[in-house]
């Protein structure tokens, strides 16, 4: 079965696109070129979702969402998967 935005599991957005993203999530808040890199940040009241994508290691390819993270407005860590679902509550 091909994968699909509301197929991933809320905990893990490793592999998602840029655009299964935007998809999923809306427009991001704030998006900044690192390099190779793209960092996608969305933002609800309760926390901040960061995605970091990057292109494969080797050869050409669509950049993907290789790590990712969540912390509270504060700056401090949360869950991952809380977080996810508190942003796609603000969509």
């Amino acid at each position: 079965m091909p994968s699909t935005p509301s197929a991933h599991v809320h905990s893990s957005l490793l592999g998602m696109t840029a655009a299964e993203l935007v998809a999923h999530f809306g427009n991001p808040a704030l998006q900044v070129r690192e390099g190779p890199g793209l960092k996608m940040q969305f933002r609800s009241r309760y926390c901040v979702l960061d995605a970091y994508l990057y292109p494969p290691a080797t050869g050409p390819g669509v950049t993907r969402v290789t790590h990712s993270d969540a912390r509270l407005p504060s700056g401090a860590d949360t869950d991952l998967a809380t977080c996810v679902s508190a942003v796609e509550a603000t969509r």
